[in-house]
């Protein structure tokens, strides 16, 4: 079974679109919404467990040039 995350990014003024064209094209990154409110996008990140979650994050996405902030949101059920 797989874990699922949603993770908030906020993004440097001006950076969203580069941020996302960037989060699209990285492993285990499902979907990047540019949306609006205190966060810039939302990517949608699946992996095999929660461990494999923490590394796509802290070694792939914050890593992208552009991203101030990230909150992770595991998803913890559903249908």
């Amino acid at each position: 079974m797989s874990t699922k995350a949603y993770v908030l990014i906020e993004t440097s003024v001006g950076k969203s679109g580069d941020v996302a064209t960037a989060l699209a094209v990285l492993p285990g990154v499902d979907t990047v919404d540019p949306v609006t409110g205190p966060y810039d996008i939302i990517a949608v990140v699946t992996a095999n467990d929660l461990n494999a979650v923490g590394q796509i994050v802290t070694r792939e996405i914050h890593t992208v040039p552009g991203i101030v902030r990230t909150v992770t949101c595991m998803v913890v059920g559903g249908p």
